[in-house]
Parts: structure tokens; sequence; C-alpha cells
């Protein structure tokens, strides 16, 4: 608390009484008013940096002063340029390939603001990494609530992301966590992108993909279909009891988790056969996470897709300039919005509105 200064009347001979002088409004308390905020890139990479300039522009922000490299032995070191006494600290960080080093940067730079004595810390995660790791398997281990441990270790308050993998992963953290969506933004991509859309059929890639896509049909008013495969799996792969939940002979499997497993695929809906023998004309491919490995454009410039739509969640810039399909949804304007309510302490449920239970 500041000192305050006592002025006292200057000693007179006069014995005539003056009126008291009106004290000075009292200063609200410090935790009373309200702080200013901050904007940090975790990294220097062009995506992770230009993201992070988008949504400081929609803010009317300036980008934080910071310093983020790689030392000759590979460790990572932040340096802040400024100071974070008192404020509210966003900090925004892409994966790109290098996910391991991405962690290593925005655990060093929140425990560098914390150290700092930064009021909150708030993560900007567009795509959370090891993310896919959030149930038990053989001799392994739950690799995503490791991680959200980490975090809030390391300093962090609150974590924005988009699209976790699982919704139940939020139960990870013991700080809030703010899971935004992309449809929105997909959907407006096909109406306004897309000539003729209202002639589609929304198709979802396998039934544990159907309750989302048959949200996207309902609110474009158009057909679903569902490709339904049945994993016939090895011996090495049948439940052994070590299992979270425990694999089901003959179950649809996750095609991230890449077991040996032979798929015979049938289509359920309109499509009785494959999408281009039942006379499909165009095929547009949308996910919120670009994950393009380095053989993916050519992949997908060798395929019958007409386009890979993506949101910028994930760096993909060298896939783009390899693969003209590949099309880009930016999503910095929910991610600016996000954090002006978060830090003038406003409702997150205009976020959500038009957002249905299965997106």
């Amino acid at each position: 608390m500041p000192k305050k200064l006592l002025l006292l009347p200057p000693l007179c001979a006069s014995s005539t009484l003056r009126a008291p002088r009106a004290r000075p409004a009292a200063r609200p308390a410090m935790n009373a008013a309200r702080t200013g905020y901050r904007v940090f890139s975790a990294n220097s990479t062009a995506a992770c940096t230009e993201l992070a300039k988008r949504i400081t522009e929609r803010l009317g922000a300036e980008l934080g002063k910071s310093v983020v490299y790689q030392e000759t032995n590979g460790e990572t070191r932040v340096e802040i340029k400024e100071s974070v006494r008192g404020q509210d600290i966003f900090i925004i960080q892409t994966i790109p390939r290098d996910v391991n080093t991405a962690v290593m940067e925005l655990l060093i730079m929140a425990y560098a603001l914390k150290t700092a004595c930064a009021r909150n810390i708030i993560g900007v995660i567009p795509y959370f990494p090891y993310s896919k790791q959030s149930k038990m398997r053989k001799r392994g281990s739950i690799v995503c609530k490791l991680l959200a441990s980490m975090l809030a270790k390391a300093g962090l308050t609150h974590i924005i992301t988009m699209d976790l993998h699982q919704k139940e992963i939020q139960g990870f953290f013991s700080f809030p966590v703010d899971n935004l969506r992309a449809s929105p933004f997909l959907l407006q991509y096909i109406q306004e992108e897309i000539p003729n859309y209202r002639n589609a059929v929304i198709v979802a890639k396998s039934p544990d993909a159907a309750k989302r896509a048959q949200s996207y049909a309902e609110r474009l008013r158009l057909g679903l279909a569902v490709i339904h495969g049945e994993a016939q799996c090895t011996e090495l792969d049948m439940d052994d009891g070590r299992h979270s939940p425990p694999m089901v002979k003959n179950a649809t499997v996750h095609p991230g988790l890449e077991l040996p497993c032979k798929i015979k695929v049938t289509y359920m809906g309109r499509l009785g056969g494959s999408v281009q023998e039942r006379g499909a004309y165009k095929i547009y491919v949308m996910a919120t996470h670009g994950i393009l490995s380095a053989e993916a454009p050519r992949l997908i410039e060798e395929s019958s897709i007409d386009e890979v739509v993506v949101t910028n969640t994930v760096p993909h810039e060298v896939q783009k300039l390899q693969c003209p399909k590949i099309k880009t949804v930016d999503i910095s304007l929910i991610l600016s919005e996000a954090i002006r309510r978060i830090h003038n302490g406003e409702s997150m449920a205009y976020l959500f509105r038009n957002i249905t239970v299965d997106d």
C-alpha cells in the first residue's frame, strides 16, 4: 500500500477557525481495479506469430515482447522483455511437427511469467497435444493427464482450446478449460465457398463420427451417409484386461489407434457404394486440425479429393505450397473474442450459441 502523506495546516497566531478541507477520494484497492492484459507468442515460427498477430489486431493490442529460442545443446530458453506484474497474460501456442519442443516452450514461458508475478496465465492452445493419448493401453500411460498436471505446475490458470479429441479430457485439468468449436467457421465455408452446396451429402468417416456429421447435416438441412467398417483384429490386439475401456472383438476401431486390422467398408444412407461410383462430382474433406504428414500433399493431389479444408490451428504452410487443394479457414476471430471475454469477466455462452451437444 502507498504511504499516505498527512498535510497539516501551518502554525499561525490567529485563532480564527477555518473549515476543514475535503479529503480526496480514497484510491481503490489494487485487487478491485481491472488490470491490463498482454498477448505473447510462445514460439517464433511463422504460423504461431501470424496467428498471434491476427488475434492482437482484432483486439487492438500489441504483441508482447519476448524471445524464445533453442540453445546449441537443444535446450529451450525464454526471455520476457517487459513487465507483466499484475496482468492477465495470454500465451498463443500452435503445435508444429516438433511437438515436444512446443510443449517445453509453453511450460517454460508459463513458468517465466509466473515468476514475473503475472496475475493470471491463460494458455491459448487451439490444438492440444497428446490428446489422443487419453486412455489407458497395454503397459502405457495416460499422457494427456500428465501434460495437464505439468501445465498447472508451470503456472497456467486457464486454457482456451478447440475441438478436443475427447471432451472428457477437460476433467484432467485442475483449472478451467474452454473447449471452443470450429463448426461455425466450417459451416460458413460450406455455405459461402462451395457452389450448389444444397445438393450435397454429409458423409461421416466412421460410426464414431456419425453424431457430429449429423449435427452438420441438420444445420445445413442436407442428407447424411455413414461409412461403416467392421474391424477384424489379430489375436495380439485382443483384450488382456489392461485396456480402459476394454476392447471388443469385431468393434469399430478409431483410425488414430493404428492397429493392424482389416476393414471392410460399407456405406449407409443416400450413398449405396463408393462416393464417386454413386455420381459424386465434387469431394470435399473438412477437419478442424490439419495434421498433415510430409506425404500428405502428394497423396491429396493424386486423389479424387477436390479440396481439403482445415483451420489454422496447426501450421501447414509448407503443405499448402505443395498442394493447392488444401484450403485454410481462419479461426482467430473466436480466439480473440474468447480472450476479451475472459479478461473482462464476461460469459462465454455467446461463443457456444448454435452449437449442438454432438459438436
